[in-house]
């Protein structure tokens, strides 16, 4: 499966290509264009959800962290 790999990527990324270059691909790829050109807001509020996401999960994992470090510390230092 692996010597096929880098062909089939290829033959992909070619077929893509050629699509794009055809009248009905360039068509499509203005229509894209024009969707995410009209809605930089949308994407302003998505990239303050993502990077509000990311704080938060980068706040869980620090108590995570720390719940696993001070439970390490116990380990270490059986009472008795």
């Amino acid at each position: 499966m692996r010597k096929w790999l880098v062909p089939l990527i290829t033959l992909g990324a070619g077929s893509i290509g050629a699509f794009f270059l055809t009248p009905k691909g360039r068509e499509t790829l203005r229509g894209l264009w024009a969707r995410f050109e009209g809605t930089p807001e949308q994407w302003k509020e998505w990239n303050e959800s993502a990077q509000s996401e990311l704080e938060r999960i980068q706040n869980t994992l620090n108590q995570i962290s720390q719940s696993l470090e001070s439970r390490g510390q116990q380990s270490r230092f059986p009472a008795g």
